[in-house]
């Protein structure tokens, strides 16, 4: 079942998230779970869960982007795209993408962008299998300066 996540979703968020990024700090001042009610509640901003035999098995976050050009219809950006590492190559990936670009339409979108920082080619050809064309637009990424 495809939903928008609820608040008792965190912990499941969570674990995915911890298999994206394994390397993060695990939070254990709250800071996090803080974020998550902040992700909740504020409009435009989308995290949603793929559930299967009632656990959650994917997740992806749609951020909703009001413009002012093509004729004034928002565009979205899909961040943290995971499926469970025991469930990947099951389809779930395709479902929950197929799932999330339709709630960007739903919005009136007039595109969706994303980024990967993967450089193997079976993801990038999952995205290109999702309808993304990785020719189209050229990524950019800034990070604060960490020597100041």
């Amino acid at each position: 079942m495809f939903r928008e996540a609820g608040v008792d979703d965190f912990e499941s968020v969570m674990l995915l998230y911890r298999q994206l990024h394994p390397g993060d700090p695990v939070l254990r001042d709250g800071r996090d779970a803080d974020v998550f009610a902040e992700i909740l509640k504020t409009p435009g901003l989308r995290l949603y869960v793929l559930e299967v035999d009632g656990r959650v098995a994917a997740t992806t976050y749609l951020n909703l982007i009001p413009n002012l050009t093509r004729a004034a219809a928002p565009y979205a950006v899909i961040e943290n795209v995971v499926v469970d590492a025991d469930l990947r190559g099951t389809g779930l990936g395709k479902q929950i993408m197929a799932a999330t670009l339709q709630a960007a339409w739903n919005a009136g979108c007039y595109k969706v962008m994303l980024m990967t920082g993967s450089r193997r080619e079976s993801t990038h050809a999952f995205y290109r299998a999702c309808g993304f064309d990785g020719a189209e637009k050229t990524a950019y990424v800034a990070h604060p300066s960490l020597s100041s």
